[in-house]
């Protein structure tokens, strides 16, 4: 039987790339063994790639290298994603895979674009189509990589306290450290530079980048990041996610944490669809926990960390994230001065009095609606705030940044949604062609596209957004606060909606489920 160590010289001592028997199939030498590709409209496509051992064996705890192998490993399909509650793809604890497009296997040494998917810490995957980087690398000759990782009680649950292992509350970010170790080892076999890695994410993917920010053992394997509708402001307190963790054992029907991680899949992902018992809505919420070990500060509280003031980072939101959750309501139309306040309740996180607030909105804006008034008042009280801050706190201690707000609205419903929560991603990876994208794919949205995903290239490859036909885009500041606006017309505009944002102001900013 070949040793490891032997498997391992044999392995690097093949050739980086080299044809596969079906036809030029592309393959590729990983630190692990030889994976087979793809080959899709002049880029070279990889789905599939193995990064980590099957996590099942050590569920809740830091996941492992997988073994070497001597085959040439099939990369054509995707992997499976994390177990998670309303599934549209295959699941499996066996889920730490990740996808790679490039121009070609050469020692291009081209920055690498790393994309982590969205779903609030629970749901989603990197096989999403709209994450197909396919276009990303034509349109800059880049290295795209997206990838799956353990999700919601699995990868977030914190156990420390219930018996369970210490990293329990953050493995779902340790399995991405991971990732991006096998982008360090790995990627110059892609055609890729290891030392130009740019990590980016919307949504839940957006708050892993931050969160990663503040990771030490994460630091170093990036160089540049962008953080899309990533809100997160602050990481869940240890007690409030040992609450949430013991009341996700109690309804899986173990007695401890020993006894949660021998149960069925099944069950542990039935218990997940629980109501969260702090929020008293939703699903239990579980995301990056501050354990004082793998993560010892919040993303962005007391303020930035200086430790990551070197890493260039991009913020941005659109115009009207909330109407993602709020849009049954704003297609009906049937908002009233009469309940736009209990409506409007139901959606703020910052503490300020909603009649108050409306009754500025309708000063600020006497010619809008209850219904757009219902759609700016919960996005600048609910969404809004924590990009906020980590454009502000990133500028107070120096650091590169830049924000952006993204205007251009969705076509469906007349407008009436605007440029809500998600939107942007089509237009970054120029994917606006897919219906999923529900940007349209008219002129206005493909222009805008390329010069949303040629920024985020730009930004890969040197460091810095600029460039190319956007208009200057100055670091953020206090003083000016300098926005690039993407719309039909891109611009920079200084402090937009500033008297939005001073109205709310006089709260402090609690990110739900903290």
């Amino acid at each position: 039987m070949i040793d490891r160590r032997s498997l391992l010289a044999g392995i690097a001592a093949l050739p980086a790339a080299a044809a596969g028997a079906r036809g030029g199939d592309p393959v590729a030498t990983t630190r692990h063994g030889r994976v087979r590709g793809l080959r899709e409209d002049g880029v070279l496509v990889f789905r599939g790639i193995r990064y980590g051992a099957d996590t099942a064996p050590r569920r809740f705890r830091r996941a492992v290298a997988p073994q070497p192998w001597r085959d040439i490993a099939d990369a054509t399909h995707y992997g499976a994603a994390a177990p998670q509650t309303r599934a549209d793809e295959p699941t499996s604890e066996d889920c730490l895979f990740l996808n790679v497009w490039t121009p070609a296997l050469d020692a291009g040494r081209r920055p690498v674009m790393v994309y982590l998917h969205g779903g609030a810490h629970a749901h989603g995957s990197g096989s999403d189509p709209l994450y197909d980087g396919g276009r990303l690398v034509r349109r800059g000759d880049v290295v795209v990589v997206t990838l799956n990782h353990r999700l919601a009680g699995l990868g977030y649950a914190y156990l420390a306290q219930s018996g369970g292992p210490a990293e329990s509350g953050n493995v779902g970010n340790l399995d991405i450290v991971l990732a991006l170790q096998w982008v360090r080892d790995s990627i110059a076999a892609f055609g890729g530079d290891p030392n130009r890695v740019m990590i980016f994410g919307q949504s839940g993917g957006g708050a892993k980048v931050v969160t990663l920010m503040a990771m030490t053992e994460a630091r170093p394997l990036f160089h540049a990041a962008a953080t899309m509708s990533g809100q997160h402001v602050t990481a869940a307190g240890p007690n409030h996610a040992t609450a949430r963790a013991r009341a996700w054992m109690a309804k899986a029907g173990a007695r401890d944490a020993a006894a949660l991680a021998t149960l069925p899949i099944g069950r542990l992902v039935e218990a997940m669809a629980m109501t969260d018992p702090l929020e008293g809505k939703g699903e239990i919420s579980f995301t990056s926990t501050l354990d004082h070990q793998v993560l010892t500060r919040h993303p962005f509280f007391p303020d930035a960390p200086r430790e990551a003031a070197h890493i260039p980072l991009v913020v941005g939101n659109t115009h009207d994230e909330t109407a993602l959750w709020i849009e049954p309501i704003l297609k009906r139309g049937d908002t009233t001065w009469a309940n736009l306040p209990e409506r409007l309740l139901a959606q703020m996180t910052k503490d300020v009095g909603v009649d108050h607030v409306i009754a500025r909105y309708r000063q600020l804006y006497p010619e809008r609606t209850p219904g757009q008034i219902l759609l700016a008042a919960s996005t600048a009280g609910r969404s809004w705030p924590g990009h906020l801050i980590q454009a502000e706190e990133r500028a107070r201690i120096g650091a590169p940044t830049w924000m952006y707000q993204f205007d251009f609205p969705a076509p469906e419903a007349g407008g009436v949604l605007g440029a809500f929560h998600s939107l942007d991603i089509g237009l970054v990876f120029d994917n606006t062609r897919l219906p999923s994208a529900r940007t349209g794919n008219d002129a206005a949205a493909q222009a805008l596209a390329g010069r949303m995903a040629d920024a985020f290239i730009r930004l890969a490859r040197t460091g810095d957004p600029n460039g190319g036909t956007l208009p200057a885009w100055p670091h953020y500041d206090l003083a000016r606060r300098p926005t690039m606006i993407f719309d039909r017309r891109v611009r920079v505009e200084d402090d937009p909606r500033r008297e939005e944002r001073l109205l709310f102001a006089v709260a402090p900013y609690i990110k739900p489920g903290g």
